[in-house]
């Protein structure tokens, strides 16, 4: 297992992976700076990061391979279909999931997401619309939000 660290506008990002693909995309809220060589495995994760973060990419395309259980994968694939500058609510995954019941456990798996923004997690919101809970702490999640809507704050067309 390889890991790096990369800084970003919202914090320290961990990265781990292998050959397989990407395991993990963790906040780290240590000090740590940029690893200075990336590990092979990991330099496409790094550089399609570094273009999310600078507004040159939507979409991200990378070999994932996230630990979990099945329900776990299959919530976080449906995460993945998310589109980027779009939002869904915790019942709407369920919904899409084939049963508004599992609305509980879809949070829960949710909330297990090993990698962070690439599964966007940060783009399921409340029913009402509300930031509710987001691993990476709100602020992040709203940065995220504001980062990825097609309205830009304060920017005039």
């Amino acid at each position: 297992m390889k890991t790096a660290h990369l800084s970003t506008p919202i914090g320290t990002l961990e990265l781990q992976g292998d050959e397989k693909g990407l395991v993990s995309l963790s906040f780290i809220d240590a000090s740590e700076s940029n690893t200075t060589a990336i590990p092979k495995v990991l330099q496409p994760v790094a550089s399609q990061l570094r273009e999310y973060f600078e507004g040159k990419r939507t979409q991200f395309d990378l070999k994932l391979s996230p630990e979990g259980s099945d329900f776990q994968k299959k919530v976080w694939n449906a995460l993945q279909t998310i589109p980027y500058g779009k939002t869904t609510s915790y019942q709407d995954m369920a919904n899409a999931l084939g049963n508004p019941k599992v609305i509980r456990a879809a949070a829960a798996a949710n909330g297990k997401n090993p990698i962070a923004i690439i599964v966007p997690c940060h783009r399921v919101i409340g029913t009402d619309g509300s930031l509710t809970g987001y691993t990476g702490g709100l602020h992040r999640k709203k940065w995220l939000l504001e980062h990825e809507s097609p309205v830009k704050q304060g920017v005039l067309f």
